[in-house]
């Protein structure tokens, strides 16, 4: 599929975009398309019971890949595929991006062995990497100024209500299918966005953006390698070679990446951008609230499956009070943070973020389900709170050119923070389970899902046990999430202490 656009083509979606109904059309258009690519990032964690019962066997790290694989070339390309968009076209870069999206999750249901979903992941995860920048993009090219904070504040929403939405609809399509439904139900999904993006996108100017294809590749390694020694550590061993050498190379690798975009004439990422305290306290901020909220959706489905005994049709709906937690407060933290600042209301949403998982690191199999969902929703606040102003002061640092590079970085932030917060809850959770699981059922079982099936057909007893090691392990995981919040919440409220003033609605 061509990137290039054509001049007539163009003056004729320009036109159509400039009316409010063509207005209105796009941002549906874009909303829609990032609520499909981000809630396939928490959609996977519903299939994680049935995917370890499957003739797959997937082990705890194998899980975790399957998870994060999207995530990680979602978030490494995210950047590449920003100023791609740029420089050959962004309507182009999110049609192809749909393709290759359709394409990844129809490999995805049809794979009979883990490399071969993992494969069909990342190909799914590049398509949405080159969907994401090119949204954005598109949608401030048809909004007023006075009208863009507004339009960011809905585009925020689509991302995390996409995840909310992932995880109540991949719950309902898998209680009644096997796991590959939950892939094969993204194709037509995909195809039927193609065709209405094809015909309300407008097509932008081209721009002067380089591609830089040495640092994507530093971008993309660095990345990896990171992920895969925190994702490897508890099953290879924290001191062995492959792990020590990951963490090594990650370490070289990503200094080699800022030392190329110093050096670089029109480098992926330029360093220097992060000197815009709007810059470095946004992606911090975004990061670490999607640390936060991709802890908890990795570990909600299996928690409330596993200790409270819901079926997956009930552990999707559980989730609800999220999403309409966010719908509400989202659009009304703009009007806050222009009442009492961009730093109160960002540094009370990412506070209340980590009380939530605080707060949920007490639950147990006894806590009642409304006081589970109060959990739920003091996050929810939080996450509302504090993306709109975060996303907006990242996007409007950086000029109107440099739009897709810094709707890349935007998006790359969160995504990175979804795959650590899953990477580092998971190996936490991993950690503690298998040093307080039994070790009768323990020794006979691949994963966390495989060591309770083993321990249901031990008896009651058994199980108990087995449920309450899975339940301090899900506390520690929480724990550890929320003291890593807390500090990113910090860093971000000093260094938003130098930001301007809170965007208009």
């Amino acid at each position: 599929m061509s990137l290039h656009p054509s001049s007539t083509s163009t003056a004729g979606a320009a036109a159509r975009s400039a009316t409010p109904g063509g207005h209105r059309a796009v941002l549906l258009a874009m909303c829609a398309c990032v609520l499909v690519a981000q809630s396939l990032v928490a959609a996977i964690n519903l299939a994680i019971p049935q995917l370890s019962a499957s003739d797959l066997r997937p082990s705890s790290a194998q899980l975790l890949w399957i998870v994060d694989t999207y995530v990680i070339v979602f978030a490494g390309l995210l950047i590449p595929a920003g100023a791609l968009g740029d420089r050959f076209g962004r309507k182009g870069a999110l049609l192809t991006g749909l393709a290759l999206f359709t394409g990844g999750t129809a490999l995805c249901a049809a794979a009979p062995s883990v490399p071969l979903l993992l494969a069909g992941r990342g190909v799914s995860g590049a398509g949405a990497a080159l969907m994401m920048p090119a949204t954005m993009s598109l949608l401030l090219q048809v909004t007023a100024p006075e009208r863009r904070a507004a339009a960011v504040a809905s585009w925020s929403a689509a991302v995390g209500v996409g995840g909310i939405l992932g995880n109540t609809g991949g719950a309902l399509i898998l209680e009644y299918l096997p796991w590959q439904g939950l892939f094969w139900a993204y194709v037509p999904l995909g195809a039927l966005l193609l065709v209405w993006t094809a015909r309300v996108a407008p097509r932008a100017p081209r721009g002067s953006a380089a591609l830089d294809v040495p640092g994507s590749a530093l971008l993309v390694l660095g990345l990896f390698a990171l992920l895969y020694g925190i994702i490897e550590g508890p099953g290879r061993g924290w001191g062995s070679a492959p792990v020590l050498g990951a963490f090594g190379l990650a370490a070289a690798v990503l200094a080699l990446f800022v030392r190329h975009g110093l050096r670089a004439a029109h480098p992926v990422l330029d360093p220097r951008l992060f000197r815009l305290p709007a810059v470095r306290a946004g992606v911090v901020g975004i990061a670490a609230t999607f640390f936060g909220m991709f802890a908890l959706f990795f570990v909600n489905a299996q928690f409330l499956q596993y200790v409270k005994g819901f079926s997956a049709l009930r552990a999707g709906l559980g989730v609800l009070p999220v999403a309409i937690g966010m719908m509400v407060v989202t659009r009304r933290s703009v009007g806050w943070a222009r009442r009492i600042g961009v730093r109160a209301t960002v540094t009370a949403g990412l506070l209340l973020v980590a009380a939530g998982l605080a707060a949920l690191s007490t639950a147990d199999a006894g806590t009642p389900y409304p006081l589970y969902a109060g959990y739920l929703l003091v996050m929810a606040v939080g996450c509302g709170m504090a993306m709109p102003s975060l996303s907006h002061a990242v996007v409007t640092a950086l000029p109107q050119a440099k739009a897709g590079v810094g709707s890349g970085l935007n998006a790359a932030a969160r995504e990175l923070g979804a795959a650590l917060g899953v990477a580092v809850i998971g190996t936490a959770l991993t950690v503690r389970f298998d040093a307080g699981v039994p070790d009768g059922p323990a020794d006979r079982a691949d994963s966390a899902s495989h060591v309770l099936a083993e321990a249901d057909r031990l008896g009651p007893e058994v199980h108990a046990r087995v449920v309450s090691a899975y339940t301090d392990a899900v506390a520690v995981g929480y724990r550890f999430a929320a003291a890593a919040l807390l500090v990113l919440g910090l860093a971000v409220a000093f260094g938003l202490r130098r930001t301007g003033r809170a965007p208009r609605a």
